[in-house]
């Protein structure tokens, strides 16, 4: 399949939102990423539930909803109430990860579950088969416009042979860094979707450049 690309909200003009979601209406964007942090998992505060539930009336791409917070299991409904097309929960946060795919499962959504960058990807190995999707994380999270970890590009080779061996149907998301020199390096590395935040939004002509993202 083709790759994705999922504008990342976060790098946004919050001043300014709805002209911002319009134009990723009007781009190729394929989905549109939500971070949402808590400011615990995270050194960061984003935005909430009030926000996306607004964003939901007003954008025509799927949500890629990514809670980087403690206990996401608890948020289950309210993000399925959103119309939220997939879920990603952090691997580092949640006890009973194996329960908390399900619960995603049975509300409609896609399952994805994220990697921060020091943790290793044969930690999946038991439940690569239960999730829709992989996020790794190619910079530390909690912040926009961070250098890209270039050993994300062995992680995601460690990723697609435990999905392989596994016969998982798991896509693998990555985010972090993520320009046209990054993108291609993941894209060629099998990546199926590429999350762009500042990249996309830092310059005058975003829909070029998710255009640009698209042709990698």
């Amino acid at each position: 399949m083709n790759h994705l690309v999922a504008p990342s909200l976060l790098s946004a003009d919050f001043l300014n939102l709805k002209r911002d979601v319009e134009m990723l209406n009007r781009s190729e964007a394929d989905w549109l990423h939500l971070d949402v942090m808590d400011g615990v998992f995270v050194p960061n505060i984003s935005f909430g539930f009030v926000i996306m539930d607004l964003l939901k009336s007003i954008t025509d791409k799927p949500l890629d909803v990514h809670l980087m917070i403690v206990q996401p299991e608890k948020f289950i409904d309210e993000v399925a109430a959103m119309g939220a097309y997939m879920m990603n929960v952090h691997y580092e946060v949640c006890t009973h990860l194996n329960r908390t795919i399900h619960a995603i499962k049975e509300k409609g959504m896609k399952a994805g579950v994220t990697l921060n960058p020091h943790t290793p990807v044969s930690l999946l190995k038991d439940i690569i088969q239960d999730v829709d999707m992989v996020l790794l994380m190619s910079v530390n999270p909690g912040f926009g416009g961070q250098k890209f970890i270039h050993n994300t590009l062995s992680k995601l080779d460690d990723l697609k042979n435990l999905i392989i061996q596994k016969n998982s149907q798991a896509l693998i998301e990555v985010d972090g860094g993520v320009d046209l020199e990054t993108g291609k390096l993941l894209v060629d590395a099998g990546a199926d979707v590429l999350v762009a935040g500042s990249f996309v939004f830092s310059t005058e002509n975003p829909e070029e450049r998710i255009r640009q993202l698209k042709m990698l």
